[in-house]
């Protein structure tokens, strides 16, 4: 398995379906702002896309983002879209994306990723530590989490 950013990928369209594909409404949104062009106006200029590969094969992937659905905010930067394909549930490869997220916050001097969900029981097992609760943009709550490294 590898880490692969969507930017620099030569198979941006392999991946771009990959990514609209994947049965989950975020993976489809986070797609359609690809194609349009809009993902920087929608998670914020400097944001990466990051891949989890094996072969042909999307295992995961999450944004490195200055904005995500937590608005307005000081909190900064967010890992955003999680997803792990079903094949590939309880492998714990989130552990390669959380490794890559350390690396580059560690190269812009920061020591901290935030996370906005609404699950429970799974940031945990990477280290991440429950904040509170928030209405997010779509008008759900949402469980912040923080990861300090």
């Amino acid at each position: 398995m590898e880490i692969e950013y969507y930017s620099d990928s030569h198979r941006q369209e392999h991946w771009l379906e990959k990514i609209g594909s994947c049965g989950w409404a975020g993976g489809e949104f986070l797609a359609k702002i690809l194609q349009k062009g809009t993902f920087f106006e929608t998670v914020g200029e400097g944001s990466k896309l990051l891949l989890l590969t094996d072969g042909d094969e999307l295992v995961s992937f999450c944004t490195y983002a200055v904005v995500d659905e937590i608005q307005p905010t000081e909190l900064t930067p967010w890992m955003g879209f999680v997803f792990t394909s079903p094949k590939f549930r309880g492998r714990r490869c989130l552990t390669f994306l959380f490794d890559e997220i350390g690396r580059l916050l560690r190269s812009e001097g920061r020591d901290k990723i935030y996370i906005s969900t609404d699950h429970t029981g799974l940031y945990e097992k990477y280290g991440c530590e429950f904040l509170y609760e928030q209405k997010c943009i779509y008008g759900s709550m949402s469980r912040i989490y923080v990861k300090n490294y």
